[in-house]
């Protein structure tokens, strides 16, 4: 390659270019409208593995070893039950829809492999098996459903379709397979704004940050110094990759240069009394931040659960998050379900304050639930009251976007260990999503142009709504 090409091609980096390769963009498909129940998606994933017996799928009846000690209580809805730690949800329990029958079981009862089939719909292939912890995302996995939703809707005029905050789950070089749009091309996975535990306010986007005294103005003329090197450009024109860059380029200072985008990310706007009832923790302002998005008529937006590992690894013998491999009751009670409460509770009330619920549909997953049976051999077996990973059986709960609350769907066995009455999978989750946001066309092309569905089996589960 030439200098003068050389120099070109490294300069289109704007953005950057996250995981998957380049392929050509898919022909945008028609907007189904008709059937569109939900403007946009909040995803709250509880990373680590949530405990579905101790949150959504109690067993009182079962013995100590396995209900531990929290007692159900009642709710605002007749017949649903909550942990007695949830009290705040448990007065929004009228909107929910508990699905207790999900069988996520992945062939290395992990992490990876969890997020994977909770993300993307898909089951995990041998490549988690053989690979391990050292599954990165491929650039032919198949894509979040966040990166399809995106897809299949109109382009929002200043910002991205899909969002995700406050974290890329896991630290480097451990990222979590699932959580972006991999074969159906970089173009459409999510932009990712970072939070952090220390300023929990402030949100940021690092690749669309102007450092160094550079003004938006000075961003602008830069840009369109490009196009005084066509001759050179017009060389990579007919790749995949070229038509991509050009497309992340212009993505990036469109949101660079809009005073829109940069207002949506400001929680600080709200008031002191609103970020107190959602929690003045990074999760609790995420959740915020996700409600100003929908206000922003952005379609899919995640919040990934944010630990806090400095405070909870040694307490939880995990990362800070709902990964409770010691010490489960006492982690839950003292430090995640009041925090899970109050700010998921006030992105419910806030919600239906605004009139936005009806057309906002709320998903509360996580890549697994946690063994019934209490003692991790990770941390000294039932002294250590820990619960081991369990992907075998886990709790999904939605809200919103036509779904019909104050209603419980399915059933796990007297341990919860495994779905027995109307079992489903994340297949039936991610085609739930879809149904609500009315993507009916769930059709791609490979780069050779042949035709593939994105989700065989993912039939919705139509009786939520």
């Amino acid at each position: 390659m030439q200098r003068r090409q050389f120099l070109v091609a490294s300069g289109l980096g704007v953005a950057g270019l996250s995981f998957g390769r380049p392929v050509a963009a898919a022909p945008e498909s028609t907007e189904v409208r008709s059937s569109r129940k939900a403007k946009s998606t909040i995803l709250f994933f509880l990373c680590g593995g949530s405990s579905h017996i101790d949150m959504w799928d109690m067993k009182p009846k079962a013995p100590l070893e396995y209900r531990g000690p929290f007692q159900p209580i009642q709710t605002s809805a007749p017949g649903v039950t909550l942990c007695e730690h949830l009290p705040m949800l448990a007065q929004q329990a009228h909107h929910l829809a508990i699905v207790n029958s999900v069988g996520a079981t992945v062939n290395t009862n992990d992490h990876h492999a969890g997020y994977y089939y909770n993300l993307t719909g898909h089951i995990p292939d041998q490549s988690f098996i053989t690979l391990g912890n050292n599954r990165t995302p491929f650039p032919d996995d198949w894509p979040f459903m966040g990166s399809v939703t995106a897809s299949k809707l109109s382009q929002h005029p200043n910002l991205p379709n899909a969002i995700t905050l406050p974290h890329m789950p896991s630290r480097a070089p451990y990222t979590r397979p699932g959580q972006f749009a991999a074969r159906i091309g970089v173009e459409q996975d999510p932009l990712y704004v970072n939070g952090s535990l220390e300023e929990p306010l402030k949100f940021q986007a690092p690749s669309l940050s102007l450092e160094g005294g550079i003004t938006a103005e000075r961003m602008s003329t830069r840009f369109s110094l490009l196009n005084e090197v066509d001759s050179a450009r017009r060389q990579f024109e007919g790749s995949a990759s070229m038509e991509t860059l050009t497309l992340h380029q212009q993505r990036a200072l469109s949101l660079i240069l809009s005073s829109q985008a940069t207002k949506a990310f400001n929680v600080s706007e709200e008031s002191p009394k609103l970020q107190e009832r959602y929690g003045k923790t990074i999760n609790g302002m995420s959740l915020l931040l996700a409600r100003r998005l929908v206000e922003a008529e952005v379609p899919f937006i995640t919040v990934f659960w944010k630990g806090d590992s400095r405070r909870l690894a040694k307490k939880c013998r995990s990362a800070g998050s709902w990964d409770t491999h010691g010490n489960n009751f006492k982690c839950l009670e003292d430090d995640l379900l009041p925090e899970f409460d109050r700010g998921f509770s006030a992105l419910i009330e806030d919600l239906s304050d605004r009139g936005l619920l009806d057309q906002t549909l709320l998903l509360v997953s996580s890549e697994m639930g946690r063994k019934p049976k209490i003692g991790d051999p990770r941390s000294g077996g039932t002294v250590g009251a820990g619960r081991d990973h369990w992907t075998h059986c886990l709790s999904n709960v939605l809200a919103g976007g036509g779904i019909r609350g104050g209603q419980t769907y399915g059933a796990s066995d007297r341990y919860a260990e495994y779905p027995l009455d109307h079992p489903v999978t994340p297949a039936n989750i991610a085609g739930t999503v879809y149904h609500s946001m009315g993507v009916s066309d769930l059709m791609a092309t490979d780069k050779l142009g042949r035709p593939y569905h994105l989700l065989e089996d993912g039939d919705p589960i139509t009786a939520l709504f």
